[in-house]
């Protein structure tokens, strides 16, 4: 048996307008069934790329396989888009819109229904299914859009943050979408900031800046491969001021919350056991100690260590609407 084709295949694509270059012969391939994430700050090149996938901007240079067939225009009906400029038909009702988007993607009036059904149930949107699009709220209509991404049972589902402004009971609606989708064998692309959900829902992904690929691996390489962290708890010091004590200890703070220190060790005397003994004796020093442990880096942490600024710090980037002209 032949090797399984990956769903989206990038090899050294490039994207220029003007003279500035959003992508940077990037390469990266994702898994047929899996959950991949694509994550950058912003202004990283991530929509734009999404675009190129979906033959919405056409690359200036590099090839791209998107289900096995570089021609990506003949495959548009196998995938579902959720857009991060969201946009609907205000004046169409719930039910009216979900079948448009099914049938306009070449699914029989039958399978749309059968198929939005199961989604209103899933997202809680039964009672809204004939209402107008604009008498719903922010949230609603973000779980409406969704469904028309999915709704005509896609093999891969792009989606373009797709949890932007949702409440935490919507997130963890459609983070079990997502899994969801994954399990019956399509496979799910999706850019995010909150990289908690990515490394939680994620088994790969791939960290781009400027246009190109920094590091990219399953979740699991991408986390257990760096630094590991020291992690105190000292919770009559919330404020964690006792790391000012260290002085030139070789130790670097990562984050403090709620009297929850994390840290790593750097390089210096002795053994790493010895520089933890010299962090321990201070935490002791400001109160008792309820956790004092090694744990791998969150991808949050190996991102800001690879990138040097959050994910959801701008990058300088051509503005959508000179993009949108020029594509």
């Amino acid at each position: 048996m032949g090797a399984i084709m990956p769903a989206v295949r990038l090899d050294r694509v490039s994207k220029r307008f003007g003279d500035h270059l959003a992508v940077d012969d990037l390469s990266l391939e994702v898994p047929v069934g899996s959950v991949y994430g694509f994550i950058g700050p912003n202004g990283s090149g991530k929509t734009t790329t999404l675009r190129m996938i979906l033959h919405i901007l056409l690359p200036d240079s590099g090839r791209i396989e998107v289900l096995g067939d570089s021609r990506t225009a003949i495959v548009r009906d196998k995938i579902g888009y959720l857009p991060e400029e969201r946009g609907l038909y205000k004046k169409m009702t719930v039910r009216r819109l979900l079948r448009y988007y099914g049938e306009l993607k070449g699914a029989t009036r039958s399978q749309v229904d059968h198929e939005i059904s199961r989604w209103i149930d899933q997202i809680e949107l039964r009672p809204w299914l004939d209402a107008k699009i604009e008498a719903l709220s922010k949230g609603m209509s973000q779980k409406v859009q969704f469904i028309a991404a999915v709704v005509s049972r896609p093999q891969l589902v792009i989606l373009d943050e797709p949890f932007s402004g949702l409440d935490p009971v919507a997130v963890d609606a459609l983070s079990k979408v997502l899994v969801g989708e994954a399990r019956r064998g399509a496979t799910v692309l999706f850019s995010s900031h909150q990289l908690d959900l990515v490394e939680d829902l994620c088994e790969r992904a791939v960290i781009v800046d400027r246009g190109r690929a920094v590091t990219s691996g399953t979740i699991d390489e991408l986390t257990a491969g760096a630094d590991p962290v020291l992690e105190i708890d000292v919770p009559s010091d919330q404020d964690g001021r006792w790391t000012r004590d260290l002085g030139e200890a070789p130790v670097e703070v990562v984050s403090i919350r709620n009297g929850r220190v994390r840290m790593t060790l750097r390089e210096g005397p002795g053994t790493a056991a010895d520089r933890a003994a010299v962090v321990l004796d201070a935490a002791r020093r400001a109160g008792p100690v309820n956790q004092f442990s090694f744990d791998r880096r969150s991808l949050a942490e190996v991102f800001l260590g690879l990138v040097g600024r959050p994910a959801d710090q701008d990058t300088i980037e051509v503005p959508p609407e000179v993009a949108d002209v020029r594509s």
